[in-house]
């Protein structure tokens, strides 16, 4: 396919990946908007420590068991209906936040809105690449969605900002209210587009000529995929895959969730650190932005392995420094890791995913993995303060360079098993690969 035809097909079908882009801005959002409001409503709805705690770990698990559920869903739901009716769900979920007045309420909206955004992700992942006409725009289309997850964290980011100095829970509501907004307008748009009706048409009879031009009438599932006939080939993806998730999803939502807190306890102020978080994140989407370009392309290996080296200088960095540095050095830490988490992070995971596994199961599997992921990150999360403390932090570094090598090694494995199978090849670089060989 030429470089015209492939750039066009991106363009035609970037709305898709916009409207399911969205979706993870909105699960990216009820994160970090509920991170940095928990204060507030903790304040205004005189919460306790403890209420606190179960808040923030209600939405942790309730994304987990929405990830882990997203194949059932679509299941019981199918496919199309699922993407374009659980934003509402959300939207549902957000009102109850934006009316709390209690405790039991706040944990409901919170959950409600946790189980739509944890199942909506790797649904609306897998619609992509269904509709997609092509691997080569697939890839392109499913690493730009993650574009919209750092637009989530740099809005949420912002939007506290901007609201903090407002008395009582008002600030939060309206952070609250701006996801609520976004979620009912996502949900009409994919409900209602007469295009997205015509690219899941196309796709799904794609589908259908492919299924009958092969032999195997065996039903695709979970099961038959991971312990079927091909089983050492798709339990060697999935290994390499939930590995290299779960160790670079550990480090994300370590400095999702506790970057402020950290660099408090570095010294920063709370403007300080939240202003800190705005320009931190820009440079998070801008290296994202970067990645989205080169996805479906030669390059997409090498901005891998400089990603991955980035990331490890950085924990390196920050463990010889010393938690003694102040916080100027942490945060000097943190935009080095920022920029190199997009190159070897989230986007490729989603591309790994979407590419090496039949389209019938990869909800399932994905939703596992991510529910999987967000279990190991919940657990986590309750001794993430005692680590990053700054009596702490560097003998901490030492572990989250180990964490950062141990994912890098997931990748290696998961990109030879690709090339062993003949899965996700660019094309473009076959001819380079013979001449070196000849």
């Amino acid at each position: 396919m030429s470089k015209q035809k492939s750039s066009t097909l991106v363009k035609e079908y970037s709305p898709l990946a916009t409207a399911a882009g969205i979706g993870s801005m909105l699960g990216s959002g009820c994160i970090v908007g509920l991170s940095a409001t928990i204060p507030v409503w903790q304040r205004g709805l005189d919460l306790t420590a403890g209420q606190v705690g179960i808040i923030s770990g209600g939405l942790t698990f309730a994304i987990a068991f929405g990830s882990l559920f997203a194949g059932q869903i679509t299941k019981g739901f199918g496919l199309i209906r699922s993407f374009n009716w659980l934003n509402l769900f959300y939207a549902v979920g957000a009102g109850v936040c934006i009316l709390s007045n209690s405790f039991v309420m706040l944990l409901a909206g919170v959950i409600v809105m946790g189980i739509a955004s944890g199942a909506d992700l790797p649904i609306s992942l897998t619609v992509v690449s269904h509709d997609a006409p092509d691997e080569n725009t697939s890839a392109q289309l499913v690493s730009s969605t993650q574009i919209f997850w750092q637009i989530g964290v740099f809005i949420s980011y912002i939007c506290s900002f901007l609201l903090s100095g407002i008395e009582g829970v008002l600030g939060a509501r309206i952070v609250f209210g701006i996801l609520f907004a976004f979620a009912l307008i996502t949900w009409l748009w994919r409900s209602l587009s007469q295009k997205f009706k015509r690219f899941h048409e196309e796709g799904a009879a794609r589908q259908l000529a492919q299924k009958a031009t092969q032999s195997s009438t065996q039903e695709v599932s979970f099961k038959t995929v991971l312990f079927g006939k091909n089983k050492n080939k798709y339990l060697g993806f999935f290994a390499a895959i939930l590995i290299f998730y779960v160790c670079w999803n550990l480090l994300a939502n370590t400095w999702g969730q506790f970057q402020t807190y950290a660099l408090t306890n570095a010294g920063a102020s709370q403007t300080q650190a939240t202003g800190l978080g705005i320009v931190l994140n820009v440079v998070s989407l801008a290296t994202t932005i970067v990645f989205a370009s080169v996805a479906g392309g030669k390059f997409r290996n090498k901005a891998f392995f400089i990603g991955a080296f980035v990331q490890f200088a950085a924990m390196m960095g920050m463990a010889l420094i010393g938690g003694g540095a102040g916080f100027i050095a942490l945060a000097i830490t943190i935009a080095f890791y920022n920029f190199g988490n997009p190159l070897a992070g989230e986007a490729i995971y989603k591309v790994w995913t979407q590419e090496s596994f039949p389209a019938e199961v990869r909800a399932s599997l994905q939703g596992f993995i991510n529910g999987f992921s967000r279990m190991c990150c919940g657990l986590f999360a309750f001794v993430t303060p005692f680590l990053v403390a700054p009596d702490r932090i560097q003998t901490s570094m030492y572990g989250f360079a180990g964490i950062v090598l141990l994912a890098t090694i997931a990748g290696v494995i998961m990109m030879r098993l690709q090339k062993k199978h003949g899965v996700g090849d660019q094309p473009t670089e076959e001819p380079k690969l013979k001449d070196a060989t000849a």
